[in-house]
């Protein structure tokens, strides 16, 4: 290994308004796999993060609930830390931006850009309710972006294109806190000149090692040319007050990053951590900020020029992520209908979504989608039929048989060798945020070790005379291949890692550099009796999650600056449906088709997979009609399959397109009829 990196990484602040949700936790699962990680292999690591806790959001909130902003934001602060904890999120300090260190900060940078000439006034025309009395912050308008004409955004940038904007540059505004059209008044605000960090930025985007699609995003907005940007907020606003200045604050955005700082100084102030050599500009550690991808100006370009404008280090790296969908549908985040993070947890264990999460993230800016059907078959299949499956088939010969104790030499050492040559490649998986092919590559091990107790069959064995020798060195072997799995898989679900060190009456594998330890053997300990580790996923627990989720609908309303994270979730209720226009139709290709053969799929109860005829190739396509069909009735029938559907991998194998059929469902599923005229090929229009 080489020498031990000093790292200290972040993750974006959740703001103080609102519950987390599921698709907070993408970000956070993710830092946290990461950091558990780089320590697991012997570097010093830190994960810092803090309650956002400032803005025009939490004023109205607390307002409205007859409390004051800072009961409020201690209230949610510890509601977030429950929610983290309960998830397996492990920060090293979690800290509020209401707190001294950030105010020291926060003043101190803003009077270093000061001095440096970085900082000016302007006197603007600026939304303002006159119903409530107060300007509107950005994220409190809504209206068409200027630059593309999606409806429905924000104030300061597009979630559609990227565009930012003043909030004066929307067309069609509305006030998100009264719901009348804002009038213009006329103010004095203060910006930060951020066209003067041009340069720097170019040089430090040319070094950082930013993932493609983030250093193409922001070279374009650089090319775009940078304009001033505005950090202050008139009275009434909870936060900071700006030195030398009457009745105007810190925008929440220039604070908010500032508190990655204040939460590590506050560490720093109680262990043996010095904060500039985290932060001084010649500093050899290391700065992750891991966000989601809507926020990657703010960190890519206001930020590191704030850094380098006040005299301290620019970032390492940005590690950037997409959005979360669950089961393919985007829904409204205003009207609350996504999955709370307590609400998961209620019904199933947190460990489930980490590793699901790991299978479907990598180190590309891609969103993510919580398919229920692929999460429940995913988990069951991969933690409970591969992987914990092996200590199961193993453990309780060692335990009957031999008295709890491990063989001491193993069956077949090459073999094992072998097994945990691959620690290195996972670990570079890991090391590249390609978490989903460090699981396919632990899932592949998994199967290898799956089939090598299947030919040793210990189970035989046992029935026989003369074979506790085999048995013993089988089991142990076996369970030897178990806890190199765990110890790769340690990062992703650490509550089954430490279950298993209790098994094995080891040190824990998530507080000690412990990566290497399968490269040698555990043989002749004594180990405990088996416990079962984990239970399969049940249909009925997904629903109770969903039902739960749509009872809370109204209960969980959250403001529109509340969250960095998209989450869209599915089904839609009819009230809030999204709509697709003509052009958006005209790209899906229709096309009658004729079954040509039809057949069961094995372990599928809806499921039957068809072979369409559609002119001038066959298709393979697996359609849920089971129960509405004979397979034999099939043969001859004509439908309609949409032809340009990307070919999606499944379980029992591709499936090359969508039937289309009408009918309420259940056995009633109607398709076209032979006679109907129609041929394969012809375009439905």
């Amino acid at each position: 290994m080489n020498r031990p990196r000093r790292i200290l990484v972040t993750s974006a602040l959740p703001y103080a308004n609102g519950p987390i949700h599921i698709g907070h936790l993408v970000e956070y699962i993710q830092t946290d796999i990461w950091t558990r990680f780089q320590r697991q292999r012997g570097h010093e690591c830190y994960y810092v993060c803090a309650d956002d806790a400032h803005g025009t959001a939490i004023m109205l909130r607390a307002k409205n609930e007859g409390i004051s902003s800072e009961q409020l934001i201690e209230r949610v602060m510890n509601e977030h830390q429950e929610d983290f904890a309960t998830f397996g999120i492990h920060f090293d300090h979690y800290y509020s931006t209401h707190s001294p260190e950030n105010r020291k900060f926060s003043e101190g940078i803003y009077l270093a850009l000061k001095d440096r000439g970085h900082i000016g006034k302007r006197r603007i025309e600026q939304a303002y309710d006159a119903k409530e009395e107060m300007f509107l912050p950005d994220r409190f308008i809504k209206g068409e972006c200027p630059k593309c004409g999606t409806v429905d955004q924000y104030g300061d940038n597009c979630e559609a294109c990227g565009a930012t904007y003043s909030p004066t540059d929307l067309k069609n505004p509305v006030s998100t806190i009264s719901g009348t059209t804002p009038i213009t008044r006329s103010t004095t605000q203060i910006y930060f000149k951020v066209i003067d960090f041009e340069q720097p930025l170019r040089d430090w985007m040319a070094t950082a090692g930013l993932q493609p699609q983030a250093r193409n995003k922001l070279s374009e907005w650089l090319d775009g040319g940078l304009r001033d940007w505005d950090i202050s907020r008139d009275a009434p606003y909870f936060g900071f007050a700006i030195p030398g200045e009457e009745d105007k604050f810190f925008y929440v955005w220039l604070d908010a990053p500032i508190g990655y700082m204040a939460s590590f100084d506050h560490y720093c102030q109680s262990k043996d951590l010095h904060f500039d050599d985290f932060w001084s500009p010649d500093t050899t550690t290391e700065l992750y900020h891991f966000i989601g991808k809507d926020i990657l100006n703010f960190h890519g370009l206001f930020w590191p020029a704030m850094l380098h404008g006040a005299g301290y280090r620019m970032p390492t790296s940005l590690c950037v992520h997409g959005f979360l969908t669950v089961n393919g549908q985007k829904m409204s985040k205003s009207r609350g209908t996504f999955i709370m993070a307590n609400t998961f947890s209620k019904h199933l264990s947190p460990q489930y979504l980490r590793y699901y999460f790991a299978a479907k993230l990598n180190h590309h800016i891609e969103d993510l989608d919580l398919n229920f059907a692929d999460f429940k078959q995913r988990v069951n299949s991969d933690l409970v039929g591969k992987v914990v499956n092996i200590a199961s088939r193993c453990a309780g010969f060692i335990n009957k048989r031999f008295d709890g104790r491990l063989a001491t030499q193993l069956q077949e050492p090459q073999r094992y060798q072998s097994f945990v040559a691959t620690a290195d490649e996972i670990a570079a998986c890991y090391e590249k945020r390609d978490f989903n092919r460090a699981m396919r590559k632990i899932m592949a091990l998994a199967d290898q070790a799956n089939q090598y107790v299947d030919a040793r069959k210990p189970w035989e064995a046992a029935k026989l005379p003369d074979h506790d020798a085999d048995l013993h060195e089988t089991c142990t072997m076996g369970l030897n291949f178990f806890l190199a799995l765990m110890t790769w898989l340690t990062p992703v679900v650490p509550e089954l890692s430490e279950k298993t060190t209790k098994l094995f009456n080891i040190d824990s594998l998530t507080t000690t550099p412990s990566w290497d330890r399968c490269q040698y053997p555990l043989l002749g300990q004594q180990i405990k009796p088996f416990k079962h580790f984990i239970k399969r996923i049940e249909t009925h627990q997904i629903d109770a999650i969903i039902e739960d989720s749509t009872q809370s609908l109204n209960k969980n309303t959250m403001s529109p600056s509340q969250t960095s994270t998209t989450i869209r979730t599915s089904p839609a209720p009819a009230t809030d449906r999204e709509y697709i226009g003509i052009d958006d139709f005209s790209k899906v290709d229709l096309r009658v088709a004729k079954i040509v053969n039809a057949c069961t799929v094995e372990g599928a109860d809806k499921l039957l997979q068809l072979t369409l005829d559609i002119g001038t190739e066959t298709r393979q396509v697996f359609a849920g009609i089971k129960s509405a069909y004979e397979v034999e009735s099939l043969v001859g029938r004509m439908t309609v399959m949409v032809a340009n559907l990307a070919p999606r991998t499944m379980r029992f194998g591709v499936s090359e397109g969508m039937l289309l059929a009408a009918g309420p469902g259940g056995s009633e599923i109607f398709l076209l009829s032979p006679d109907d005229g129609a041929k394969p090929g012809m375009r439905v229009k």
